[in-house]
């Protein structure tokens, strides 16, 4: 982490610290739940585009041994 981003990190953690025991409560609260929805949003994409694939027919079929094999390969 560049030398300007840890002390932006350090302001933003001392900020939250300025902040009341509720507040700060909140915030967690706030920040997890937007995690959640990114991590959503890219599960999304991604099952997404494995739907694209699979209609293009661009998904193989197999076993976890015939995987194993391919990947030795």
């Amino acid at each position: 982490m560049a030398s300007r981003e840890k002390a932006t990190f350090q302001e933003a953690l001392e900020t939250v610290e300025s902040l009341s025991k509720e507040q700060q409560e909140d915030l967690v609260f706030i920040i997890r739940n937007r995690l959640i929805e990114h991590r959503r949003e890219v599960l999304a994409r991604h099952i997404k585009k494995a739907r694209q694939e699979y209609k293009r027919g661009e998904v193989q079929h197999g076993t976890v041994d015939d995987l194993l094999k391919e990947l030795e390969e």
